[in-house]
C-alpha cells in the first residue's frame, strides 16, 4: 500500500495482517493436533490434546486482538513503515538472505565469507584489504572454536571438501 507520503504501510494494515497470520498458525496447529487425538484416554490426554487447545487459544487471542486493532485503529491512519524503513530493512535482509543461500550451497564457512566481505564493503565503507584480513580471520577462529576445541561441525560445501577440511 503506497501512498505520495512515502508511507507503505499503515499500523492496521500490519495488526490484522500478523493477527490473521496468528491465527491461521493457531488453526494449523489445531487441525494437525486432531490426527493424533486431541480427546482424553484411558491413560489421561491424548498427544494432540494440549497442542489441540493451544492452538484453539492462539485463535481466539488472534481474533480479539484483530477486533481491538479494527476497533482501535479504524479512524487513525498512524504509519507503520516509511520507505526509508523499508529501505534499511532490506539492506539488512537480502543481504542476510543471500547468506543463507549461499551457505546452502558452498557452505558456511564460503557463505559467511562472503556476506562478512560483502556488508563490510559496500555497507561498511571498509577497505578491501581490510575487509578481507577480518573475513579471512573470522573463519579461521569459527573454524578453531567450533571444529577443533568444541567439536560442533559446522555446515560444509564444496570448496572444504577440495581442501580436505572435515
Amino acid at each position: 500500500m503506497r501512498n505520495p507520503s512515502g508511507t507503505l504501510m499503515t499500523r492496521l494494515t500490519m495488526e490484522i495482517a500478523v493477527a490473521c497470520a496468528a491465527a491461521l498458525a493457531g488453526a494449523i496447529v489445531s487441525y494437525g493436533s486432531l490426527e493424533i487425538g486431541t480427546g482424553w484416554g484411558d491413560a489421561g490426554p491424548q498427544p494432540g490434546y494440549f497442542p489441540f487447545y493451544i492452538g484453539l487459544f492462539i485463535v481466539i487471542a488472534s481474533c480479539g486482538a484483530l477486533i481491538e486493532a479494527v476497533i482501535a485503529q479504524r479512524h487513525r491512519k498512524e504509519v507503520f513503515l516509511t520507505r526509508e524503513q523499508g529501505h534499511r530493512i532490506l539492506t539488512f535482509f537480502l543481504p542476510m538472505l543471500g547468506f543463507v543461500a549461499v551457505s546452502m550451497v558452498l557452505g558456511l564457512y564460503v557463505g559467511l565469507a562472503l556476506y562478512l566481505f560483502g556488508v563490510m564493503t559496500i555497507q561498511g565503507g571498509y577497505r578491501i584489504g581490510k575487509a578481507l584480513t577480518i573475513c579471512m580471520s573470522t573463519i579461521v577462529i569459527f573454524y578453531f572454536v567450533f571444529e577443533k576445541w568444541f567439536q560442533v561441525p559446522l555446515l560444509k560445501g564444496p570448496i572444504e571438501a577440495l581442501l580436505n577440511i572435515y
